[in-house]
């Protein structure tokens, strides 16, 4: 182990390449490193210890630290952090911490950087009904690309229950054979690297037909911005598709919490009202644990109880 000369702050950019080259973490995840960091170092600065150097961090740093975010409020909506988003920042400061120890630089051990409990609050997902979704979907009017596109999106939302990130980072080419098939298997790679399949069914791929049909350009995305932009530069972002649900859902009346990830929770859910399996469900949302596809067990509960009621009264029992 040695000791670095090089302070905290300067050491960011070889902590992100050890993140793609020895984590193999995406992209993404090391922007959100990035900008969780940057929190950190714009407090050490605060502090005056912006030239702090690794080995010099002490757990009375990371108290002070962990004290500032649990008092810190939005300069603009006065808004404290929740619980979970510092956690966040301190779960990126325990990686980074981390990265110091993988290349034997004296540091503070990122055991010592422990983090708050949850709030108790019980956590309750929002969700479409199956009329409110027919009454989404058919808010839009595909009378041209846009309208095909947008329908194109939230069909694809609801039958395959994909993040924005994954929806946005479709291309074209991966629904180059689709001219014969009624509905479609897709592999794609989901949050943290993990491979899951997704299923667009019938409808829902009739719908990107028609879009693809209309399109004239030779743009690699599959869904695209009509703005004029060429390349890369013309792919929806995902901000601009939460515009394009908000939107139609404004259209359609339904209610204004409904986002992208409301059509996710909304396929969860209805999938859990036919019956599926929450094992079932962790696999077709991608998620790592089973303890957070758990988040839709207000939906089984509620279930099994009005079955409870029906068939298992005690009306039959003599006293």
């Amino acid at each position: 182990m040695e000791k670095s000369k090089t302070s905290l702050a300067k050491h960011i950019n070889d902590f992100l390449d050890y993140c793609d080259v020895e984590k193999g973490l995406k992209n993404n995840t090391q922007k959100n490193y990035k900008e969780y960091l940057n929190k950190f170092f714009g407090w050490l600065k605060y502090k005056n210890l912006s030239h702090i150097l690794p080995h010099q961090l002490t757990p009375e740093h990371i108290w002070e630290y962990r004290l500032y975010l649990s008092r810190y409020a939005n300069p603009k909506s006065g808004k404290s952090l929740r619980k979970t988003t510092q956690n966040y920042y301190l779960i990126a400061l325990r990686a980074f911490l981390g990265y110091f120890v993988a290349k034997d630089i004296v540091s503070l051990p990122p055991g010592k950087v422990t983090l708050p409990k949850p709030d108790k609050s019980v956590k309750t997902i929002k969700f479409l009904t199956l009329e409110q979704i027919e009454r989404l979907l058919t808010a839009v009017e595909p009378k041209d690309e846009v309208g095909l596109r947008d329908r194109a999106i939230l069909e694809a939302f609801f039958s395959t229950g994909l993040r924005i990130a994954e929806l946005v980072a479709l291309n074209k080419e991966q629904f180059a054979n689709i001219k014969n098939k009624k509905d479609f298997e897709l592999g794609i790679i989901g949050k943290g690297g993990n491979p899951r399949t997704v299923y667009f069914s019938e409808r829902a791929l009739g719908w990107i037909k028609r879009y693809l049909e209309a399109r004239k350009d030779m743009e690699k995305p599959l869904f695209v911005s009509t703005s004029g932009k060429k390349g890369s530069d013309c792919r929806l972002t995902p901000r601009s598709i939460e515009r394009i649900v908000k939107k139609y859902a404004i259209l359609a009346g339904v209610p204004i919490f409904t986002t992208p990830h409301t059509l996710r929770h909304s396929y969860a859910t209805d999938l859990l009202n036919q019956g599926v399996d929450l094992r079932s469900i962790q696999e077709f949302l991608g998620h790592r644990s089973i303890m957070t596809t758990q988040i839709y067990t207000h939906v089984t509960n509620k279930r099994l109880r009005d079955i409870h009621r029906k068939f298992h009264g005690g009306k039959d029992l003599k006293e």
